[in-house]
């Protein structure tokens, strides 16, 4: 049996990346022998001041990880590459997002050496929030590997942009289904959260950053509210700093009414009952490479609208899992919006996602890894 040294997030810290971590791990056991190694020291405290990790959320565990790497201690980093290079393992899987992790990867993949097959899982090349030298420092990491796996167009065009010829696999982001707990259905969901059983619901859901447009969102309510009885928007998240810009554009569009806001960091044994209690999910998304947020929703048989950035047009089969519009037009997006509602186009799309779930599967993922290791 194949032995895979597994590194990147996983509970208790938070977020899409230590999900989709934890995942991976789950479907690569069942073929392969597996080592999982997260940080005993993600970032600095001075770089992300929020609360790294979240105790109360143990779904997503896996009982055998081990702490062990201190992102900005050179002297652990060595220490841990030794100990993988004795463990002779044929792979060794990074997770790549930022470039933080330039310095700590560099130094960790120069004592890995040539032997052991290295493969970087880009869920972003370049970060989000671009900032001087992120183009070098991603450059100089990235090119230490021997293998990419890219999950949208985006991230295939940057990857090129700062490597010659780089043996890569595109694929899709997989399918976020672990959040599907305890089954709950729509109306069992609404009556947590208050909603009424006849509202047409519309959910946007995570973190409120300026580059996901929900502005758009917003914008596009008033249409939306004339034309669709008993619409609701439920915004799901932490907005950071920027909540009342939010709030005023509200009041401005006069749709304060049919929106709920439920703020704050959403723990995971939480978000069924979100996604559960939605007819739709949106992403007015300005610009993105890929999202977590389509994969939590497919998890859940719901359809989505996104816009035409990045990797989301990749993930969503516009007219059959859901709707691809214009980045940045609010009318655009009210039109899907009241197209899937006066259609009701719920259960179409809802099979589409249902008949595509291969394509979105984590085995699907693996047997891409498995070619990769050959």
């Amino acid at each position: 049996m194949k032995k895979i040294v597994l590194i990147g997030p996983v509970y208790p810290y938070k977020g899409g990346i230590a999900h989709y971590t934890s995942l991976l791990y789950r479907a690569l056991v069942k073929k392969y022998d597996v080592e999982i190694i997260s940080y005993k020291m993600q970032y600095p405290k001075f770089l992300f001041k929020k609360e790294q990790r979240d105790y109360s959320n143990d779904m997503f565990q896996i009982d055998n990880t081990r702490f062990l790497i201190h992102t900005a201690n050179p002297f652990n980093i060595i220490e841990v590459g030794r100990m993988i290079n004795k463990q002779k393992a044929d792979m060794v899987i990074m997770q790549w997002w930022h470039p933080y992790f330039a310095p700590c990867y560099r130094i960790l993949t120069a004592i890995l050496g040539k032997k052991v097959k290295k493969l970087f899982i880009c869920h972003n090349v370049f970060p989000h929030e671009r900032f001087p030298a992120d183009r070098q420092l991603t450059k100089m990491t990235l090119k230490k590997g021997d293998c990419y796996i890219v999950q949208s167009k985006q991230d295939e065009e940057d990857l090129k942009a700062i490597m010659k010829n780089p043996v890569y696999k595109r694929t899709v982001h997989p399918t976020y289904n672990a959040f599907r707990v305890e089954g709950i259905s729509k109306e069992q969901a609404r009556k947590r959260i208050n909603l009424r059983v006849e509202e047409n619901v519309m959910l946007f859901f995570g973190f409120v950053r300026e580059y996901k447009g929900l502005k758009h969102l917003i914008n596009a309510m008033p249409i939306v509210k004339e034309k669709i009885p008993n619409i609701k928007l439920l915004i799901v998240g932490d907005f950071g700093n920027d909540k009342q810009q939010y709030l005023d554009l509200m009041a401005e569009n006069k749709v304060e009414n049919v929106i709920s806001i439920y703020e704050g960091y959403i723990p995971d044994k939480e978000v069924e009952k979100y996604f559960a209690a939605c007819d739709l999910v949106v992403l007015p998304y300005e610009s993105a490479t890929q999202s977590g947020i389509v994969q939590i929703a497919y998890g859940f048989e719901k359809p989505v609208i996104v816009t035409n950035v990045g990797g989301l047009p990749d993930v969503v089969t516009d007219g059959r899992t859901g709707y691809v519009v214009e980045a940045g037009n609010a009318t655009a997006i009210a039109d899907a919006v009241v197209d899937f509602f006066e259609k009701q186009k719920a259960e179409k799309f809802s099979e589409g996602v249902r008949e595509e779930a291969y394509r979105f599967s984590w085995e699907r993922m693996t047997e891409i890894i498995g070619d990769m290791m050959k």
